[in-house]
This record gives C-alpha cells, sequence and structure tokens, in this order.
C-alpha cells in the first residue's frame, strides 16, 4: 500500500562530510534497535510512515523542511547497511538521478546474493510509473528507493521536483508480501503531508478514476482505433461541443485544465495499435508499455469526453530537532552532543546484543526515555 505523500522545498545544497559520517553511524544504531526489538518488517513499516521519515531525517540532524532529507537521509541508510554487511536484512537499492536507474539490476544482484526469488524489479517500475504518470501533480521523479527484507515486505521512498513552484513531493509506499495488480491503483495511502495543495491534479490512481481506468482500456482494446481519436479532435476543435461534451457553465471552461491539453495525436494512435495486439490487457500490462504521462492524459480525457468514465482531479496530498539542523535551525548541529549520543547509543547496543529479551526491553525503554 502506499502510505503517504510530503511535500517539501526544493534544496540544491550538499550535506557536509562529517555530518554524513554521523548520520550513518547514528542511522545505523537507530536501525539496528529497532530491528532487536521489533525484527526488520517494523522498519519498513515506519519509514513508510511520512512523518515518522521525516522525524527520522531530523534527529539526524538534515534541514527538517528540504527535500535534500529525502535524499540524504535514505542514502546514510543504504550506507550504513552496506558498512554491516547487511547483516540486519534490510536490503537497499536505488537513489537519487542515474543511481535510481540502477535500482533493478541492485535488486537482481541481492537476490542472487541471498536466493531471494521475488518480483521486485517489475514491482519497483510500476511503483515509479504510477508516481510519475497516473498522478499528475507536476512533480517529475528524480529519486527512488526501494527496500526490502528477506520476507517479501518492502517499502518505497522516491521523490519528485516542480522547478516552478521551487518544491519537491515525497511518495511513501509499504506491502507486507505480495500485492495484486488492481490494488497498486486504488489509494493505498494511510497519512499524507503537504507543504502545497494543488487544484487541478489528474489521479488516475485512485478509486474514484476506477471507471476511467475501465474505459481507457476498452479504448485501447477498441478494433477501429482511430474512431475515438477522429472523435476527439471534433470535440476539442469545437469550443460548444467540448462544452456540451463536459457539461460545464461557459464561466467554468476557461478553468478547465482541458484548454491547456497539447496531445500529440500520432503518439496516442502509436500506443493504441500497439496496445491493440494484446489480448487480456489490465491496467499495469498497459503502464508496462512506453506510454507516458501525456499519453494516458490524453487517454483519460478521451473516456471522460466521449464516455462520460470521470477520474479524480484531487490531489492526494494531506498534512523534531534532537542535534539541531544542518542549515542551523533551530540551532547549528551541536558536535559534542551528537558524537555524545553515539557513543552511549553503540555502548548500550554492544552490551544488547547478549541480553536476553527481558533484559533489552528494560534497557531500551530507559534509552528512549
Amino acid at each position: 500500500m502506499r502510505t503517504g505523500i510530503a511535500t517539501f522545498s526544493l534544496d540544491y545544497g550538499r550535506c557536509p562530510r562529517w555530518l554524513f559520517e554521523r548520520m550513518t553511524r547514528l542511522a545505523s544504531l537507530i536501525i539496528e534497535s529497532i530491528v532487536i526489538e521489533f525484527g526488520p518488517k517494523e522498519f519498513l513499516k515506519r519509514i513508510s510512515d511520512p512523518v515518522w521519515f521525516q522525524s527520522f531525517g531530523c534527529l539526524l540532524a538534515f534541514d527538517w523542511n528540504s527535500s535534500g532529507l529525502t535524499v540524504v537521509t535514505t542514502a546514510a541508510i543504504k550506507e550504513a547497511m552496506k558498512r554491516r554487511g547487511w547483516d540486519l536484512g534490510i536490503y537497499v537499492c536505488g537513489g537519487k538521478g542515474k543511481t535510481s536507474l540502477k535500482t533493478p539490476e541492485e535488486i537482481i544482484s541481492f537476490n542472487e546474493r541471498f536466493g531471494f526469488n521475488n518480483n521486485f524489479t517489475e514491482l519497483s517500475k510500476i511503483v515509479a510509473k504510477i508516481d510519475n504518470s497516473l498522478i499528475q501533480d507536476g512533480f517529475n521523479l528524480y529519486h527512488h528507493v526501494f527496500i526490502f527484507d528477506k520476507f517479501g515486505n518492502w517499502s518505497v521512498i522516491q521523490q519528485g521536483m516542480n522547478p516552478q513552484i521551487q518544491k519537491a513531493r515525497r511518495y511513501h509506499w509499504y506491502s507486507e508480501g505480495n500485492v495484486d495488480d488492481e490494488s497498486l491503483l486504488n489509494d493505498f495511502h494511510q497519512g499524507i503531508a503537504s507543504q502545497v495543495f494543488l487544484n487541478r491534479v489528474l489521479n488516475l490512481a485512485s478509486k474514484e478514476s476506477l471507471e476511467n481506468r475501465q474505459t481507457i482500456l476498452k479504448i485501447v482494446s477498441e478494433k477501429d482505433v482511430f474512431k475515438n481519436l477522429k472523435e476527439l479532435e471534433i470535440i476539442l476543435g469545437n469550443k460548444k461541443m467540448l462544452i456540451k461534451s463536459l457539461d460545464l457553465p461557459e464561466i467554468e471552461f476557461k478553468f478547465h485544465p482541458i484548454l491547456k491539453e497539447k496531445i500529440d495525436f500520432k503518439r496516442v494512435k502509436n500506443v493504441l495499435l500497439k496496445s491493440n495486439l494484446k489480448d487480456s490487457l489490465n491496467f499495469i500490462d498497459l503502464l508496462k508499455t512506453k506510454i507516458g504521462p501525456k499519453t494516458i492524459r490524453a487517454l483519460s480525457l478521451i473516456a471522460e469526453i466521449i464516455y462520460g468514465a470521470p477520474a479524480s482531479w484531487k490531489d492526494p496530498a494531506r498534512y523534531t530537532f534532537a542535534h539541531g539542523g544542518k542549515d542551523g535551525t533551530p540551532y547549528p548541529v551541536d558536535r559534542f552532543v551528537y558524537d555524545r549520543s553515539l557513543e552511549i547509543l553503540e555502548k548500550a547496543l554492544q552490551k544488547a546484543r547478549f541480553l536476553s529479551a527481558k533484559e533489552k526491553n528494560l534497557l531500551l525503554k530507559k534509552l528512549w526515555k
């Protein structure tokens, strides 16, 4: 299930090496504490909560309200687990920019090394396609991290940017084991945090868009693939016909997003022709083709205008400092306090590795007071 979306200011700064080293060490200690007490699945569940993830990044002393928190925190988690030789059973793939494109091969590498049998390479691509193409909120993905355990539980943290409004938006996913195709498309977020809400967001990954998605499949399966496109060209070229089709008052028309649509009919025709060759096509199958956001948007409009199957236009976004923050808010990072925290936690965990379950509970309760 997708568990959240968060929106933050774009940040173009870099994390200083001295801070990243400390973040990596502290992340390792905190994750070990959670795994010792609750198991790796619990950590996957927690980072899929956007509020917990944000608090975790702040605890590591990164900027509380910047896009960099996502990138640096996930990088610290990945580096921490790598340095431990993945002994905590948490496997981290992907990252920012070109590193995100390596996610499938990193998943394959883990599967071969540890003997896992999963379909996570395909799942990683689909989750990215859903947030990039089905939720058209103006944020283009540039960061994708896929985290899983040996039991098949998985979490995804990915982030997109919108340079026009200088914001970044983070998307959280989590599932315990396998998930069917249809469930990926029906509002599986539990909590969403955001600094900005947009008025018109095409959201085809919503239950409200089920009829629209079904109609899109009907369109791409149409024997006469050009019939709907011809009708759409006529409608888009006739303002009065378009208003009537959408049943909108004249005063509202100028605010409707269709006015700004620039549909590449040649591209849509190519998608329709290729999709039409496949039997028993479902919506995830359609996403696996080279279909892009603009073509999906065009097909959604065809479904709405010609067949009266509306899509959701609601933005799915809703909505701690322990060691200071990199940007000096609420105060600069206190290196002495940070190092003291690391020292205390490291010693506690060294002892915890040899304690009974009861003794571990007492120690951890004392740590978190």
